[in-house]
C-alpha cells in the first residue's frame, strides 16, 4: 500500500474549481502507481482524467470524480467516475466525434479520453447531467 492512500474503498473529489482538477489529476496518479500501472498507461490515465474533471467543471458546472481500485480476478485496474448535474449532452455522437467542440478547444476531449483508457462508459441526458465511467487496466 501507498502511504496516505486507502485503496480499500472509493476516493471522491469534489470538483468546483481549477485547483480541484489539479487534486483529481494527483489523486489519479497515486492511485495508479499504487495499482502499478505502467508509466504509460499511468499517463494516458491522468491524461484522460484532467480533460473530463476539467469538463465536469466547465460544461457540468462542477461535480465529483470517485476513484476506485478494480479487480477482476486476473488483474487491476483504476476506475474513476465522473458525475454532474449540470445540462447533459443533447447529441452525444457529435460530442464523440474528432474536433468537435463547443468551448473553442482542440474538440478532443470525449473522444481523445474514450481512445486512451479501455472502458469508457457515459450516461448523459438533457437536463439530467452527464456520467462518465472510465477504467484503465494493467497490463
Amino acid at each position: 500500500m501507498t502511504a496516505g492512500v486507502d485503496l480499500g474503498g472509493p476516493q471522491t473529489q469534489a470538483i468546483g474549481s481549477d485547483e480541484d482538477v489539479v487534486r483529481v489529476r494527483q489523486l489519479v496518479r497515486t492511485v495508479a502507481v499504487a495499482v502499478k500501472l505502467s508509466l504509460v498507461d499511468q499517463t494516458k490515465l491522468v491524461t484522460a482524467a484532467s480533460e473530463l474533471a476539467r469538463n465536469t467543471l466547465i460544461y457540468g458546472g462542477g461535480g465529483t470524480a470517485e476513484v476506485t481500485v478494480v479487480e477482476d480476478g486476473r488483474r487491476r485496474g483504476v476506475r474513476i467516475v465522473f458525475a454532474d448535474s449540470g445540462p447533459g449532452i443533447v447529441d452525444l455522437g457529435l460530442a464523440l466525434t474528432d474536433g468537435y467542440t463547443t468551448g473553442g478547444g482542440l474538440g478532443l476531449g470525449l473522444s481523445g479520453s474514450r481512445r486512451l483508457v479501455d472502458d469508457f462508459d457515459i450516461q448523459t441526458a438533457p437536463g439530467e447531467g452527464t456520467c462518465i465511467t472510465i477504467t484503465k487496466w494493467s497490463r
